[in-house]
C-alpha cells in the first residue's frame, strides 16, 4: 500500500473540519463579544474567546463525521474517513480531544459562560448523532451558534436582551441555510419555505435600528440582501441548479449576518468582518464548506 503523504492528511484534516467555515466562527465571536460590551475589554480576552470556540466548531466537525461513518462509506466514500485516509479512531480521539479543550478555555471565564458552554457542546453532539435521522437537525444547528453569540457575550458581561434577539435571528439564518444544504443528499423537489429564515437579520435591524442607527441598518441591510440574492442565483436562475455553490455563499454571509448586528461603522468594527468575509470565500475556493 502507498503511505499517504503528510500534505494529503494534513489537507484531509482541513477538509474534516470544514476549515473554510472557521472565519465565520470567528465572526460569530467578535459579534457576540461586541454585543457584550466588548469594545473596552483587552484583545486577549476575544483571542481565547475565538480560539475555544474554534476548537469546538473542529471537534465537533471531526465528530460529525465519525458518526456518519456508515452514511459516508455508502454515500460519500471520498471522504477522509471512508476512503482511508484517516482513520475513525483518530477522528473520535481528536475530536473529543478538541471538545474538551475547547470547554476548559471557554469555562475559564467564569461559572455563566461555563454553563453556556456545556450547552452548546450538548448541543453539537445532539447534532452530530441525529442529524442524519430527523428532519429538525437544521434547527440544533442553528442553536448551536445562537450558544456560540451568548457564550461570546457572557465573558464580558451579562447578557443582554439584544445578544439574545441576534443570536436568535442568527439561528433562523443558519436553519435556512442548513435546510437548503440538506436537498444537496436528499431525494426531491427543493423546498423554498427555508428561504424565509433569511430574511431574519433584516427584519430584527428594521425593528431596532432607530434614530441614528436606522441609516447604518438600512446600508448593512442591503449589503447582505444583495449578497444573499447574489448566492441564491446558483438555485434560481443558473440552468443547473448548484445547491453547494448556494451554501457556500451563504455560509460566508454569517458574517455579514454579524456585522449586521453589530451595526458599526467604525473602521476599527468593519475592517475585521470584511477580513473574516475575503478570507471565507478564500478558504473555499480550496477547503469544501460542506
Amino acid at each position: 500500500m502507498t503511505q499517504t503523504s503528510p500534505p494529503s492528511k494534513l489537507r484531509g484534516f482541513l477538509v474534516l473540519a470544514r476549515a473554510s467555515n472557521l472565519p465565520t466562527v470567528w465572526s460569530n465571536c467578535l459579534a457576540g463579544w461586541l454585543l457584550g460590551g466588548g469594545y473596552d475589554w483587552p484583545t486577549w480576552g476575544l483571542v481565547v474567546v475565538c480560539f475555544g470556540a474554534s476548537c469546538l466548531y473542529t471537534g465537533g466537525m471531526f465528530l460529525n463525521d465519525a458518526f456518519d461513518l456508515d452514511f459516508d462509506r455508502q454515500f460519500r466514500p471520498e471522504r477522509p474517513v471512508p476512503s482511508g485516509l484517516i482513520s475513525a479512531r483518530t477522528v473520535w480521539v481528536s475530536g473529543s480531544l478538541l471538545l474538551l479543550i475547547g470547554t476548559s478555555a471557554l469555562a475559564w471565564f467564569g461559572p455563566v459562560t461555563a454553563l453556556l458552554t456545556v450547552l452548546l457542546v450538548a448541543m453539537i453532539l445532539a447534532y452530530d448523532a441525529v442529524h442524519k435521522k430527523t428532519i429538525l437537525s437544521p434547527l440544533l444547528m442553528g442553536a448551536c451558534r445562537f450558544l456560540l453569540y451568548l457564550v461570546a457575550a457572557s465573558v464580558v458581561t451579562a447578557v443582554s436582551g439584544f445578544a439574545i434577539w441576534s443570536a436568535l435571528v442568527l439561528a433562523l439564518y443558519i436553519a435556512g441555510l442548513s435546510y437548503i444544504a440538506k436537498a444537496e443528499s436528499a431525494p426531491g423537489p427543493l423546498r423554498y419555505w427555508p428561504l424565509i429564515l433569511l430574511a431574519g437579520p433584516i427584519v430584527l435591524a428594521w425593528i431596532v435600528n432607530d434614530f441614528n442607527y436606522r441609516q447604518n441598518g438600512i446600508i448593512l441591510s442591503c449589503i447582505f440582501a444583495a449578497w444573499t440574492v447574489w448566492s441564491l442565483r446558483h438555485i434560481f436562475w443558473a440552468k443547473t441548479k448548484n445547491i453547494g455553490a448556494t451554501v457556500s455563499g451563504l455560509l460566508a454571509g454569517i458574517v455579514l449576518v454579524d456585522l449586521l448586528a453589530v451595526g458599526a461603522f467604525q473602521l476599527e468594527v468593519v475592517l475585521p468582518f470584511v477580513a473574516f468575509f475575503v478570507i471565507a470565500r478564500l478558504f473555499q475556493k480550496v477547503i469544501p464548506a460542506t
